[in-house]
């Protein structure tokens, strides 16, 4: 029961217009269901959107099949249009009814049967709902009653066991005819039923030495008449021997006690049970086992029978008052005014000293707090929930020039006068419409000298003064922005060292390229000399044709080498298969000399098209390809190779570029794109720092390098948006 205790504590607000049909075996007023069902709301009276529905069959007093069909009629009228998301039926009629009319009232609402005695899984499954029903069974504890008689009561010699003739009963009976069998031999076990009550009235009417009574129930007498609650706890008080209960109905009503059922215990653990069914928790069996040893202290006292034997924790009622009892106010006034007196003023003494020490230990630390806001260089203040002015440090005031004692208890609004002050009001107005990109703001101070400040504003709230508003920092960063405007200028500056670098690898490539054409040239001006003294037109023709073909060459070749030169001022939609070949175009020459073969290979159906700057990216291209050329040259390949694919993964486009240079040590390879980083043996170099920045910065992607298949693996991956590639 343990579970269902903390799932109400933690589970308060789960619940949201969720509807339960209570079904109620009997008629109201009978106190066994109406304490089950008081239990229960209590549990759902937290939960304010659970609506709980109440119907009273009135088994007790009527239980024919004409009324049960004529029953089934009315709610058939009552529950029409109705939507409930539990089902909870009180005791054995009302369970069984639930589960006749189940298939034509109903259709996936769970049940909750909650005090029947036992549960049978077969007949749940007979009606279809093997899978939708719960129960809270409430087991009597018959043998730990009997056992409680016998501790209590060791010299009794005849107990009898009272009970009815209703169905409920019969479902008790097998457990007392155990307990017949069980103490036959050790003492006379009597079984009533089938009696009226005035006759059990006129038989324990007279005391009748070492007999005591268990009463189960006796609702109804032989001839089916209602015995009402009031009948029976007269007979049970007036009893002259002592009558043992199983459950609370007839606690401090003349009952002796015993090991009982708290029914509305029972109530409250059905509704915790409930909770659990509509918070979604499977369908399950449990047996109510918290009962609780109560007994009635007069009557104990008049049957002189001691509970202390018992050994357990006991509930005691209707306790007798003692003098004490009754002058208990007055007692504990005279012992204890005195030694009270004393400690308070002791007490008061001491709550002086330490309101005194705290006050002083409280300006210490105002003192403190002070000193230190003062310390720091960054402007602060803070606002009530109306604007006002309540604190600041004295570099704030230095920021407005004015006084910090003219500032609180007033809006900044105040000052509006203020050239400082409109200033600032200016870029809270702003950070207020937009805090992402608002942030900072400029200021010009006495020394003319511009300050950049970082706006943070925070709301607080304390907790103890029960007050709010805002604090407001303005934060120097006026360094930060130096020292990052310099790492830019740098990081320019190296990045035209590789600008330059690579020019010059360029140049000799461009040199390479020439020298062909400049021989061609050459050879072909000596033959015009030498065989001037022809006179056919046509071969001067054919002369003239081989010159301003090569010189065409020359011309293409110092065309593309200025476009390559030349820097992407937009960023434009372009073809990485052209960038990439234009680029090898160019140094074309310089791979054929060095006998590096250079493959590419396109996956089919790849997107080929990218954003961005088109002449950095073959910059960035060129610098790994001469990096790969720069490590194969270093040693003596005589299958020197460098392999370029291109395919798509999800929305990129990824380019290897893969050498046979033997690859690069561990120990370089994260280092390998950092500026100025180089060996000589690996080809390393600021060329490769400036691809990072490029195709990170310019080309909106990613680049790294492993070591694959005895070389160096380069691999880009650039974003393809759609917008673009439509």
């Amino acid at each position: 029961m343990k579970k269902y205790f903390l799932f109400f504590i933690f589970q308060t607000f789960l619940f949201a217009n969720s509807s339960v049909l209570i079904i109620n075996s009997y008629h109201k007023g009978y106190e066994f269901s109406d304490s089950i069902i008081n239990g229960i709301e209590k549990t759902f009276y937290p939960h304010s959107n659970i609506d709980v529905n109440v119907l009273y069959m009135d088994s007790k007093r009527v239980s024919s099949k004409e009324y049960y069909n004529n029953l089934e009629k009315l709610y058939k009228v009552q529950l029409k249009n109705r939507k409930y998301d539990l089902i909870i039926a009180v005791d054995r009629f009302a369970y069984d009814f639930v589960l006749d009319i189940y298939s034509s009232f109903f259709t996936n609402e769970p049940i909750l049967t909650v005090g029947i005695e036992n549960f049978s899984p077969e007949k749940a499954a007979r009606y279809g709902v093997a899978n939708r029903v719960s129960a809270l069974i409430e087991k009597r504890d018959l043998k730990g009653n009997v056992d409680i008689i016998r501790t209590i009561f060791p010299i009794m010699k005849k107990l009898y066991i009272i009970n009815d003739i209703s169905l409920n009963a019969t479902h008790t009976e097998p457990l007392i005819y155990d307990l017949i069998e069980k103490f036959d031999g050790i003492f006379e076990l009597v079984y009533l039923k089938e009696d009226n009550l005035e006759k059990l009235k006129e038989k324990f009417s007279k005391k009748e030495e070492f007999s005591a009574a268990l009463f189960i129930r006796f609702y109804k007498n032989k001839n089916g008449e209602l015995n009402k609650n009031q009948e029976i706890a007269k007979f049970i008080k007036n009893a002259k021997i002592p009558i043992f209960v199983t459950d609370s109905l007839f606690i401090k009503k003349g009952a002796t006690g015993g090991k009982v059922v708290d029914l509305f215990r029972f109530g409250k653990t059905s509704g915790i049970m409930a909770l659990g069914i509509l918070n979604g928790t499977k369908p399950r069996v449990e047996i109510y086992d918290d009962l609780n040893y109560i007994f009635d202290s007069t009557k104990l006292s008049e049957f002189t029978l001691p509970v202390d034997a018992l050994k357990v924790p006991v509930e005691l009622v209707n306790k007798r008052k003692t003098f004490y009892d009754r002058h208990t106010g007055f007692i504990n006034f005279v012992f204890t005014t005195s030694p009270f007196l004393l400690f308070l003023i002791i007490g008061l003494f001491h709550n002086i000293y330490m309101r005194k020490q705290v006050e002083k230990d409280l300006r210490r630390r105002i003192e403190f707090d002070e000193t230190l806001l003062n310390a720091i260089e960054s402007p602060i203040f803070w606002q009530d929930s109306n604007g006002v002015i309540v604190d600041s440090n004295t570099t704030f005031c230095k920021l407005l020039n004015i006084d910090c004692s003219e500032l609180y208890g007033k809006k900044l609004t105040d000052f509006i006068d203020n050239a400082n002050v409109k200033e600032v009001l200016k870029v809270l107005e702003k950070y207020k419409q937009n805090e992402k990109e608002n942030y900072e703001f400029s200021y010009v101070n006495e020394n003319k000298r511009k300050i950049i400040y970082l706006v943070k504003k925070e709301n607080f709230y304390d907790e103890k003064s029960k007050s709010e508003g805002s604090v407001t920092i303005f934060t120097d960063i006026t360094k930060e922005k130096e020292i990052a405007l310099e790492k830019q200028k740098n990081r320019q500056f190296v990045i035209q060292q590789s600008k330059l670098a690579e020019i010059g690898e360029i140049f000799s490539s461009i040199a390479h390229q020439w020298k062909s054409p400049l021989v061609e040239i050459t050879a072909i001006a000596q033959e015009l000399f030498y065989t001037k003294s022809c006179k056919d037109e046509k071969e001067d023709d054919s002369f003239v044709k081989d010159i301003m073909n090569q010189v065409t060459y020359m011309t293409d070749t110092i065309n593309d080498f200025q476009n390559f030169i030349m820097p992407s001022n937009k960023k434009v939609l372009f073809n990485i298969e052209d960038a990439i070949k234009s680029m090898l175009l160019i140094v074309h020459h310089n791979m054929k000399y060095n006998s590096i073969k250079i493959s590419i290979e396109i996956e089919n159906n790849t997107n080929l098209k990218v954003f961005g700057y088109k002449n950095e990216f073959m910059q960035s291209f060129l610098n790994i390809v001469n990096n790969a050329k720069d490590a194969l040259l270093s040693q003596d390949y005589k299958n020197r190779k460098i392999d370029i694919k291109l395919h798509n993964e999800a929305k990129e486009l990824i380019i290897t570029i893969q050498d046979n240079a033997g690859g690069i040590s561990e120990k370089n390879l994260e280092n390998i794109f950092e500026p100025y980083f180089t060996t000589k043996e690996e080809g390393h170099g600021i060329g490769l720092y400036m691809s990072k920045v490029i195709i990170e910065d310019k080309m909106n992607g990613k680049i790294s390098v492993k070591n694959k298949d005895n070389g160096a693996l380069f691999t880009i991956r650039l974003r393809q948006d759609e917008n673009f590639n439509s």
